[in-house]
């Protein structure tokens, strides 16, 4: 117990085992979608599916017991729900970078995120950017989220006179309107797992309408599929522009709003926080989240963040790096399972990817909607984030806006340095791009 207590800081006088364990159990069985969803999302790309399995239970792993034994606290670690999707449909898909190029593009991200973690100085970054303008990011990838399983389950698809529409009632797009359903009646009824439930249930439920395809001799357990065909396929050609930095910043800003955001509100739900406010071992969370990222590129997986789900795990007891640990661990043997999770098809994780958009729409009520200053620019962001279907160009757009907006109603106090030469770059990257 000794060991347990200086290793992941637990503590047997007040904590039992049994309970951190089923805490750890509990967060992983409620995050565990991510192993479905983030294959079928970086795979259209062109990457290996099932080589991108591996590599995201991995990355996973690495990052969550990172988190465990550095920072001690009961929170699980994975590819960001937003950034996989940065990655395949604004990298790959509306900017042109090849997969390759996007994986590099993390690994620099990741590690230009270890050396401000290590240095503070993403403190700086983070007090530049205005408060509603951090809510409207949050809520905008969250409607970017739902916007791509709609239109992955063909719910929504492109129209000729009205751009996007409602898709027929192909079984596919029947599979994803029962996910969609199954996923919010299951976490409205307050399921632990719901959205990993609701993605199994959609996948059996395709079986008979022929979306689910059951290859023969098909077990569900089988040795790791290889990670060969992601590992390290980085391509760093044609880097040196100022779009490619912009994409960087992007990136940047993102995961610690993200990251930052996840782990004031798991501290306070574990009760964690000091008087002052402050956070103990946060650096140390935000060091793994960085390691986890760069680890994650050479995996070939997207940006690693804080999981929200964890929430679960401390509201089942789990107290410290212990919880973690159980969830690092089940990552693992995750490996074994490729076969279940590989057989799932796009529109059942149409639920997970809604019903997440559901959660971070949540931060549009704490938007300052009454001062037309701060809205204006929020809605911006919002949605162009959609309607542009890229992150990035929304978080650019409602930048730019708020500086404008803020210049012309003589609000200079609003500004600093940081947004109005982030305002001049992105003016620049528009004109060349």
């Amino acid at each position: 117990m000794k060991f347990l207590e200086k290793a992941l800081g637990f503590d047997s006088k007040q904590m039992k085992l049994k309970t951190e364990v089923i805490a750890g159990a509990t967060t992983f069985l409620t995050m565990s979608y991510i192993l479905a969803v983030n294959p079928s999302i970086l795979s259209s790309t062109g990457m290996d599916k099932g080589a991108l399995f591996t590599g995201t239970a991995l990355a996973a792993a690495i990052a969550t017991l990172l988190l465990a034994f550095m920072a001690k606290l009961p929170f699980a670690q994975a590819p960001s729900m937003g950034l996989n999707a940065f990655f395949a449909y604004t990298l790959c898909q509306a900017m042109g970078y090849s997969w390759q190029q996007s994986l590099a593009i993390m690994l620099i991200e990741g590690i230009v995120f270890i050396l401000i973690t290590f240095f503070n100085i993403r403190e700086l970054i983070l007090n530049s950017i205005p408060k509603n303008l951090r809510f409207a990011i949050s809520a905008g990838i969250g409607m970017f989220i739902a916007f791509i399983g709609l239109k992955n389950a063909g719910i929504i698809v492109a129209k000729e006179g009205t751009f996007v529409g409602l898709g027929a009632f192909t079984p596919t797009c029947i599979l994803g309107i029962i996910a969609i359903l199954l996923s919010g009646i299951l976490m409205a009824r307050k399921v632990k797992g719901s959205l990993f439930y609701g993605i199994i249930l959609a996948t059996i439920i395709g079986i008979p309408l022929g979306v689910t395809s059951i290859p023969a001799g098909w077990l569900p357990v089988s040795a790791p599929q290889s990670i060969t065909p992601v590992f390290c396929h980085f391509d760093f050609a044609g880097f040196i522009n100022i779009k490619t930095l912009l994409v960087i910043f992007s990136l940047l800003i993102v995961n610690i709003f993200d990251t930052v955001g996840t782990l004031v509100g798991l501290a306070y739900k574990t009760g964690i926080v000091q008087p002052d406010g402050s956070i103990p071992h946060v650096k140390e969370a935000m060091m793994s989240d960085a390691i986890g990222t760069t680890c994650g590129a050479l995996l070939g997986s997207s940006t690693i963040t804080t999981y929200v789900e964890s929430a679960s795990g401390i509201a089942e007891g789990g107290r410290s790096g212990m919880t973690s640990f159980v969830v690092g661990l089940l990552f693992i043997i995750s490996l074994l399972l490729s076969p279940i999770f590989l057989l799932i098809p796009g529109a059942a994780t149409s639920g997970a990817l809604v019903m997440v958009g559901v959660l971070m729409i949540d931060s549009v009520k704490k938007i300052d909607l009454s001062d037309v200053s701060e809205a204006f620019p929020s809605f911006i962001t919002m949605i162009t984030m959609v309607l542009c279907y890229s992150i990035a160009d929304g978080i650019c757009l409602g930048i730019l806006s708020y500086v404008i907006v803020k210049l012309c109603t003589s609000q200079f106090k609003s500004l600093n340095a940081t947004l109005v030469i982030l305002s001049i770059l992105f003016v620049i990257n528009f004109i060349c791009g």
